[in-house]
């Protein structure tokens, strides 16, 4: 049923209250407000606030990891770490994938459909575009094989969840340009006030707000096509909202002395995880030339 809505907007304003500090721990936060729990007891929600609020805070969590984890039908715990697929790819994954920051502590490794100790595989951290995602390749001897149904089902999650992470950080970034540009004063007046800049700023709204109404529809109809097109319409709306945004910001946006790059480079990695925007866009459109038919995504 999910969360009525006062309820619902009582625990959205705790977690992001919760992970506002900067140098929050954001996995003993989560940890003190009963994520597990929330994730067992209401999934659709628990994910939407959880990681709509880790996006704006920029915050790196190995929520992913329970996420993945429940889906598979495994119950999540501290000490398991979850085998994600490479970058930009959402088959099963086998001797090679990416992990979250818990892989380095874990005791056990979830691949696919059977467990193996992390002592046994092969860790490096991720030294890209956003080191403080704190991401780790992992190589695993023999490679591992699963429950297509159920894997399945954890795309779907996962992506959802990734989703909400994007958007949360898409939010972010909007609000930045629009603090900048009722700050920002020429020729005597806020340069929020010019055309250009409020057209901008608009275009950006347009787009945060398609990806919520796409998320929304993800939920109530949580098909693989509904989750996947919601999924490429986060990695899609974080171009629009962060290039506009950019234009906003004017110079200062291009340096890292402005906190923008941080979600910037935070959506460019999290575009990647499950299935770049890209990517499944191609993949839609050979099923549908393979199919030759337009599926009915959710009933108006």
């Amino acid at each position: 049923m999910g969360m009525i809505r006062s309820e619902r907007a009582l625990l959205d304003e705790s977690v992001r209250a919760a992970l506002a500090p900067p140098d929050a721990d954001a996995d003993a936060v989560l940890a003190d407000l009963g994520w597990l729990e929330m994730l067992d007891a209401e999934p659709d929600d628990a994910i939407a606030i959880v990681f709509g609020a880790l996006g704006a805070t920029n915050h790196a969590s190995t929520a992913l990891d329970d996420v993945v984890a429940s889906a598979l039908g495994t119950k999540p715990r501290a000490d398991l770490a979850v085998l994600l697929p490479g970058f930009g790819g959402w088959d099963p994954p086998g001797a090679f994938g990416l992990a979250t920051a818990r892989v380095v502590t874990a005791t056990e490794l979830l691949v696919a459909g059977r467990t193996v100790p992390t002592a046994s595989v092969d860790i490096r951290p991720v030294h890209g575009i956003d080191p403080s995602m704190r991401l780790h390749e992992v190589r695993v001897p023999g490679g591992g094989s699963g429950d297509d149904e159920a894997w399945t089902a954890a795309i779907a999650l996962s992506r959802r969840a990734v989703a909400h992470e994007i958007e949360g950080a898409c939010r972010a970034m909007l609000e930045l340009a629009r603090e900048h540009a009722l700050g920002r004063v020429q020729f005597d007046r806020p340069i929020a006030s010019f055309q250009a800049v409020r057209h901008r700023l608009a275009e950006a709204l347009v787009a945060v707000e398609a990806l919520d109404a796409t998320l929304g529809a993800a939920a109530d109809e949580p098909g693989p096509a509904t989750v996947a097109l919601a999924k490429a319409t986060a990695g899609r709306s974080a171009r629009t909202v962060a290039s506009h945004c950019r234009q906003v910001l004017a110079g200062i946006g291009f340096t890292t002395d402005h906190p923008f790059h941080r979600f910037l480079k935070r959506t460019m990695m999290l575009d990647g995880l499950f299935g770049s925007a890209d990517e499944i866009a191609r993949d839609l459109g050979r099923q549908l030339l393979a199919t030759r038919r337009v599926p009915t995504l959710i009933d108006l």
